[in-house]
C-alpha cells in the first residue's frame, strides 16, 4: 500500500511538474514569438502571431510572477494588446502594472495609455478626461505631461475641427506678428522745403 502512496505521489509530482513550463523555455518561446512577429520582413500585423505572443506573455506572467522579467513583460503584454484592440485586457495590464511598480518610469506611460484607450478606442470621454487630470496630478513634469494637456484641450473634438482650430490660431498668430513688425518698423519723416 505504500508503494502505491508514494508512485502515486512521484506520478502526481511529474504530472505537476510537466505542466508547469521551464523558465528557459518560456523565454526562448518569447523571444523567437517576438522576432517573428516584429522581423522587419514581416508584411503587415499577423494576429495569429501576436495572439500566440500574448499567450506566451501571460503564461510567463502565470507561472513566474517574481522573476525579474515580469515586470517588462506586463508592460509589453499591454502594449500589445493595445494595440490589437482588445482595450479591456490593455486596461487591466497597464492596471496590473501600475499597482504591481509604482515607482517605476513605465508606471506614468501606462496610466496615459489607460486615458489614451478610453479616449480613442473605448470613446468613454469623461474616464478619459479623469484619467488625463489624474495623470497631469500625479506627473506635473512627466514627459507625456504635455500630451495629457493637448488631449484634454482636443478631447471629443473631430480631426476637422482641430485643423480648423489649428487655422484659426495660425492666421491669428500672423495677424499679430504682422502687427508687431509694423509697430517695429522706423516711421520716415519727410522734409519740407
Amino acid at each position: 500500500m505504500k508503494q502505491y502512496t508514494l508512485l502515486a505521489a512521484v506520478i502526481a509530482l511529474a504530472v505537476l511538474s510537466g505542466c508547469s513550463p521551464s523558465r528557459e523555455k518560456s523565454v526562448k518561446t518569447i523571444t523567437s514569438l517576438e522576432t517573428k512577429l516584429f522581423a522587419p520582413t514581416a508584411m503587415g500585423f499577423d494576429k495569429v502571431k501576436a495572439d500566440s505572443l500574448l499567450s506566451a506573455y501571460e503564461s510567463f506572467m502565470k507561472h513566474f510572477p517574481e522573476d525579474s522579467l515580469t515586470m517588462k513583460i506586463t508592460f509589453k503584454a499591454a502594449n500589445l494588446s493595445m494595440n490589437m484592440g482588445d482595450s479591456k485586457k490593455a486596461i487591466e495590464l497597464f492596471d496590473k502594472f501600475i499597482e504591481k511598480y509604482p515607482d517605476n518610469p513605465k508606471a506614468a506611460v501606462s496610466m496615459f495609455f489607460k486615458a489614451y484607450i478610453y479616449e480613442n478606442q473605448i470613446k468613454n470621454l469623461d474616464k478619459a478626461k479623469e484619467i488625463y487630470l489624474q495623470f497631469i496630478e500625479k506627473y506635473p513634469s512627466g514627459d507625456f505631461t504635455n500630451d495629457a494637456r493637448i488631449a484634454l484641450k482636443n478631447l471629443g473634438k473631430s480631426p476637422e475641427q482641430m485643423v480648423r482650430e489649428f487655422e484659426e490660431q495660425h492666421k491669428a498668430d500672423s495677424i499679430r506678428v504682422s502687427d508687431s513688425l509694423v509697430a517695429l518698423k522706423p516711421v520716415k519723416h519727410s522734409k519740407k522745403r
